[in-house]
């Protein structure tokens, strides 16, 4: 009998090429559609507004005409709510910058679904994922970045574990999207969501401060802007408008443009400079993954603060299993707490971890 491998269907191009090979290499495929109760409502004919789920039935049905499949529902909106959003806003109201894909991925797929995946019978889960998972001799399994840089998505997935590549498929990692997008008009897949997902998928229509706005027991507190010397500029109306390195919305004349440096969230202060305050040479890097062995001693690596910042040369210094200091050979601009430092070793994911205010 074959092996059941099920997929998250999202409606995207991807998964659903994704979904097209492991049928075409033979394997037995079921997919999961999951929900998280922050899609987008078009209104139905009459102009009344669908539920999620009647969206997800309509999702669903295009997706397995395609590819004749079963296609399972799952509602994740509770555990969405409560480690993907609760953790955005509570990230934003401690003066940082959240990146709430590297906790879905973890918690939602490769926790949630995964468990409903082998519910279903499956013993692994696939995505349409740009990345890319091998297995040594001693049954270890060891991320890689996929192959087309400009689509690598490995740096979302640093925070998956041993227990999660072991369940993972990517059939995407070895192509690039070109190949994905001309694979899919040969043959004739249509996606039902035409758009790249480039952003924060449960904000819609909305600014990132206009969506904390609404959210209960979120305070927007005006403060003070001041230069890096402590010389008061003007004023801000909430921390959780500001990012590190943003320009837009500070508002205060100068000689040349002012960006935000850092804040400070017990005197509610925003702290600007000018571009080469920016660079730092070192960052503290908290609650770090390591997929394989955490190292015990210095390590060379290259570091990417963020997912379009190209990881950089330099020196990780692990102080215990979960923290470490990293000091980049050339300082790099906007290293932003709340982000994801994520640590490669040529085109292995070796882990990534949260970047500290201190």
């Amino acid at each position: 009998m074959k092996r059941l491998i099920a997929i998250a269907l999202s409606g995207g191009i991807d998964s659903l090429v994704a979904a097209y090979l492991l049928k075409e290499q033979g394997h037995n495929v079921i997919g999961i559609h999951f929900i998280t109760g922050y899609e987008i409502q078009p209104p139905d004919d009459a102009g009344n507004l669908s539920t999620p789920k009647a969206q997800a039935s309509h999702i669903i049905s295009h997706i397995a005409n395609q590819l004749d499949i079963e296609v399972k529902l799952i509602d994740c909106s509770i555990e969405f709510k409560k480690e993907v959003v609760d953790y955005f806003v509570k990230t934003y109201q401690t003066g940082q910058t959240p990146n709430p894909c590297i906790v879905c991925n973890p918690m939602i797929k490769f926790g949630a679904v995964l468990s409903f995946a082998r519910k279903l019978g499956a013993d692994s889960l696939a995505t349409g994922h740009y990345a890319r998972i091998t297995k040594d001799g001693k049954n270890r399994f060891h991320l890689f970045k996929g192959v087309d840089p400009k689509k690598d998505q490995s740096y979302f997935l640093a925070f998956t574990t041993q227990q999660h590549l072991s369940s993972a498929c990517f059939p995407l990692g070895s192509m690039t999207k070109s190949e994905v997008i001309k694979l899919a008009n040969e043959k004739g897949l249509d996606p039902i969501k035409k758009r790249e997902s480039n952003d924060v998928c449960f904000i819609r229509d909305k600014t990132y401060g206009e969506f904390l706005a609404l959210q209960r027991g979120f305070d927007s507190k005006p403060g003070l802007i001041e230069d890096v010397n402590g010389n008061i500029l003007g004023k801000h109306n909430g921390l959780h408008l500001f990012t590190i390195g943003q320009r837009r919305g500070i508002n205060c004349p100068a000689s040349e443009p002012y960006y935000v440096v850092s804040m400070d969230t017990e005197q509610n202060r925003l702290k600007v400079g000018f571009k080469k305050d920016l660079f730092s040479s070192e960052c503290r890097i908290i609650n770090i993954n390591w997929i394989n062995q955490k190292p015990n001693s210095p390590i060379n690596v290259h570091t990417r603060v963020r997912y379009r910042h190209k990881a950089a040369a330099s020196k990780l210094f692990p102080s215990n299993g979960e923290t470490a200091i990293v000091r980049f050979e050339k300082p790099q601009s906007a290293i932003t707490p709340g982000q994801c430092a994520v640590f490669y070793r040529d085109d292995e994911v070796l882990g990534g971890g949260w970047i500290s205010p201190n």
